[in-house]
């Protein structure tokens, strides 16, 4: 299941399995020690800041270096990592840490990305424009998806000088250096490629253009030559010299290297979400589609923006992405609840704390996988036909999950009864061990719960555990928001101009506030047209209709709630409740 946590990614990283990720990007902060890297200023990501920051280059290399390895421990054999750094300590990280845990052989690549062009201050210095991402594999068999560049339209002018009834073509040669014995240094059609010092060497994805893999595979290097011709793929030169007609239509582009250009940094528009750092979905699309494929798992730990998450969903891809700042993670979760469909898988968000209200009335079967995950079991994820039975325990014992308060004495015993079925020879092994037979999770239980399962104890020596949820997680209260709403009139253009005033109270302290002023109540669909506002004020011009708004407010905790603000603005606004 995808999931976003809000954490510690060194703890998180430490409970994740063995080789259960096939590619981790991180774009940790970089080695500036500059106060901008404190972006969104809550209390996760400035305590983040200040461990990183409390030494030198060295604290800060073993720092990173912690993190490092957990990763490769997760990583499959054939995953790869991409680090994301600049000129600040991009060469201690390749050398202290990559080269000493992933090993030098595993070296991919050096990507440098030219983020921007020179600026009036490279006049005065040499401009840094680029970043560099190391590129590691963990063995080497590892997933590679060849990229390529398009075209341009002078290299398309400059080779593609032919045409016929398919189209712009250029020629290529069907032969390669050096002579080979066997069939691929034969004459055919009077040609004999020996003649030149070379062997046939005819392109494999051109026959199988034309017939299935499986026949290509019976056939010779003359028989290929032979096809080719028959379907005008070959045309002789002047000297009876033949080549090989490679369309443009045909053509992916040409090949990528190291150097990557033609991607720019995220400057405005719909793709910018306000985060200083953020990077381009271009750039982690190509990564994600070089190093993996789709149903594959990929790893941000540094989550930031949630560009890399919100990437490998639209791919197909199953992902995971943590980070320390409660805002970072909300703005993530934002962000991809604005781009779900009927498509998209859903995920789990992690936070220290949960509202109570917002767990309590959650989907029955959503919370039964998540609250069964979060207690370290797995979930059984089936609708119906289970007996009372929701997942199971790390020792295989069942779990029950009831979504309910004061859980009652019938309960207790039907889930005995199913306990004793679901697996005899574990029950009898647990029983007799004095461990717990079976687990029930609930948000409270009644007095004959607890009777019963007391009485289950004493008189059949069956253990049945009840777990209430707020000891699984911390269960807080929400945030309290009150909007106030003034007319300000019309503006110059006519529009009418409406302030909105927000105010939250939260134990945990507010962090910021969204705004989406054309809300689509309808389907219920949230997309901030202000992501990030810590004051909680905002004003907007609306013209003449109805207009439907909503604000939320995030504490830190990540806890959040919400109102919708409906106006009707006709010469004046009206507020309609």
């Amino acid at each position: 299941m995808n999931q976003l946590l809000l954490g510690d990614n060194l703890e998180i990283l430490r409970t994740m399995p063995d080789e259960s990720i096939d590619l981790i990007y991180l774009d940790p902060p970089f080695f500036s020690n500059r106060t901008y890297e404190v972006i969104w200023g809550d209390k996760g990501e400035v305590r983040s800041f200040e461990d990183r920051f409390s030494g030198g280059i060295d604290h800060y290399i073993a720092w990173l270096k912690d993190r490092v390895t957990e990763m490769h421990r997760i990583l499959k054999p054939t995953g790869s990592i991409f680090l994301h750094c600049d000129w600040h300590a991009n060469a201690e990280i390749k050398i202290f840490i990559l080269n000493k845990i992933f090993g030098a052989n595993n070296f991919r690549g050096e990507i440098i990305w030219q983020r921007h062009n020179a600026h009036n201050d490279a006049k005065k210095k040499l401009a840094v424009l680029k970043d560099t991402i190391w590129y590691y594999s963990k063995s080497n068999s590892f997933i590679y998806n060849p990229i390529y560049n398009n075209l341009s339209k002078n290299y398309e002018d400059g080779q593609y000088r032919y045409e016929d009834s398919k189209g712009r073509y250029r020629l290529s040669d069907l032969t390669g250096s050096g002579i080979r014995t066997g069939e691929s240094s034969v004459e055919w059609r009077g040609y004999n490629p020996t003649t030149r010092n070379r062997h046939w060497a005819v392109p494999s994805r051109a026959i199988e253009d034309i017939i299935t893999i499986e026949e290509s595979k019976e056939l010779t290097v003359l028989d290929k030559l032979e096809l080719l011709f028959k379907n005008e793929m070959i045309v002789f030169s002047k000297n009876e010299i033949p080549s090989f007609k490679r369309y443009l239509d045909t053509s992916k582009g040409s090949l990528m290297g190291d150097i990557w250009i033609d991607i720019n940094n995220v400057q405005s528009g719909k793709e910018r979400i306000g985060y200083p750092t953020q990077k381009p979905l271009a750039l982690l699309q190509r990564i994600i589609e070089m190093a993996s494929n789709a149903g594959d798992t990929v790893l941000d730990s540094f989550v930031g923006g949630g560009t890399t998450v919100a990437v490998a969903d639209r791919l197909g891809r199953n992902w995971i992405g943590i980070d320390q700042s409660v805002s970072a993670v909300k703005v993530t979760e934002m962000r991809l609840n604005a781009q779900q469909d009927l498509f998209s898988k859903p995920f789990t968000l992690r936070l220290h704390k949960y509202d109570y209200d917002t767990v309590r009335n959650s989907d029955a079967f959503a919370f039964e996988s998540f609250i069964i995950t979060q207690y370290g079991g797995q979930a059984q994820n089936k609708k119906g036909g289970d007996k009372g039975i929701d997942g199971k325990a790390k020792d295989g014992s069942p779990i029950q999950v009831k979504r309910s308060d004061d859980i009652g004495v019938n309960v207790v015993k039907n889930f005995f009864v199913s306990a004793m079925q679901y697996d005899k020879i574990l029950y009898e092994h647990n029983k007799n061990a004095g461990l717990p037979v079976g687990y029930i999770i609930a948000f409270s239980f009644g007095k004959g719960a607890i009777q019963e399962a007391a009485r289950l104890r004493n008189e059949e020596g069956a253990i049945i555990q009840l777990v209430r949820v707020d000891e699984i997680i911390q269960i807080a209260k929400k945030p309290k928001l009150t909007v106030t709403v003034n007319d300000l009139g019309k503006n110059a253009k006519g529009l009418q101009e409406i302030q909105f005033l927000a105010t939250a109270e939260s134990d945990a302290g507010i962090s910021f506030y969204n705004w989406d002023f054309a809300y689509n109540e309808k389907d219920k669909i949230f997309k901030p047209t202000i992501l990030l506002d810590s004051i909680g004020t905002q004003t907007q011009t609306f013209k003449a209709g109805q207009h439907i708004i909503m604000i939320k407010v995030i504490d830190n905790e990540g806890l959040e709630s919400t109102e919708i603000i409906q106006l009707k603005i006709n010469g004046k606004m009206q507020r309609i409740v």
